[in-house]
């Protein structure tokens, strides 16, 4: 049993009693931090993604900064394709551009399976991690296939995701052929840092919310539950989050994960409601607005108060924002929410 195991962030996503309201921030680890700005001069982040040293000291600066509760695997949504081969970059100011995207069958089969083998950068940053955490628990995380479909369909980041729907739509055959590759893909990737000893793992479909209640039980949740099932056999707690989903936080929750994130557009009292039915068999993640950290202290912390209020009727909380840290973030807001959720949720 690993130190962690008796943490306050990881009874909270077992649904036991806590000490106090664990809290963590999506992309903690790095963004808006001065040192990880230096360490990062002149390196690309997907070579950043590769290095086992930079990845270590990366994921422990915002929790030897603001003694959150779990530090979140630095990495990149697009690294595990990076990896087995694809073709492709992450250009500031855009995001990850595919130099090929994908359109047929054949296009699919050409994309490899992902092993070990590829990323063993991974499995030795996340033993340099535990190691130094100590009973800190290390979050490993995965991109869920919708949203990595996305980025190989699109070849790069949309709005719209026109021809990932179009390819969804108007060719059913290779769009489970590339769902079902991603969620082996991903599903490996979070075995990998399983392995290596991350303590919980988290799911991200950033771009869930683009498709239908309909589409998303039909053409993403089964793929989604597959990376969840397999992972789930290791018994580490199980994160699922993803953006603009109020409209399916339920079916997210049926996708399998002990917790599921809520984003900032939906009252954590009714992301509660929509993810724990009266059963209370979820836990809930989030969910304060980002933008709050640019308020005035006293502001963001009476809203907190309100989620964390929220938040006691689930299953079990973790406290976090709804999305990422915005990279102009004043570091001391962090610090000072980190305080002040700690201390209001002690009493």
């Amino acid at each position: 049993m690993s130190a962690a195991h008796d943490s306050a962030f990881l009874r909270a996503a077992r649904g036991e009693p806590v000490p106090h309201t664990p809290v963590w921030f999506m992309r903690q680890a790095g963004r808006s931090l001065p040192e990880y700005l230096k360490i990062r001069e002149g390196i690309s982040m997907l070579d950043s993604c590769m290095r086992a040293d930079l990845i270590t000291e990366i994921t422990l600066q915002p929790v030897r900064r603001y003694g959150v509760d779990a530090a979140i695997f630095f990495s990149d949504i697009v690294l595990p394709l990076k990896a087995i081969g694809v073709d492709l970059d992450i250009v500031a100011g855009v995001g990850p551009v595919v130099a090929n995207p994908v359109r047929t069958l054949a296009d699919v089969e050409a994309i490899p399976d992902l092993t070990p083998d590829h990323v063993p950068y991974i499995t030795e940053a996340v033993t340099q991690l535990v190691g130094e955490l100590g009973a800190t628990p290390l979050i490993g995380f995965a991109g869920a296939p919708f949203t990595v479909a996305s980025y190989l369909v699109e070849g790069g980041p949309s709005k719209e995701h026109a021809k990932t729907k179009a390819l969804m739509f108007g060719a059913p055959d290779v769009w489970d052929a590339l769902m079902r590759k991603i969620a082996g893909i991903s599903a490996a990737y979070l075995h990998v840092q399983v392995a290596a000893g991350a303590s919980a793992v988290q799911l991200f479909d950033s771009w869930a919310g683009a498709v239908t209640r309909a589409d998303y039980g039909r053409s993403v949740l089964p793929y989604s539950r597959s990376v969840l099932s397999s992972i789930g056999e290791t018994g580490v707690p199980r994160i699922h989050f993803g953006v603009g989903t109020g409209e399916i936080l339920d079916l997210m929750g049926e996708a399998g994960a002990e917790v599921v994130g809520v984003d900032w557009r939906v009252p954590m009292a009714e992301g509660v409601r929509r993810i724990g039915g009266p059963d209370r068999v979820r836990g809930v993640q989030g969910n304060l607005d980002p933008t709050l950290v640019f308020a005035p202290t006293e502001v963001m912390l009476s809203r907190a108060d309100e989620v964390l209020a929220a938040g006691r009727e689930a299953r079990g909380h973790i406290f976090n924002l709804g999305h990422g840290v915005i990279p102009s973030t004043d570091p001391d807001q962090l610090a000072r929410l980190t305080d002040h959720v700690h201390e209001v949720s002690a009493r």
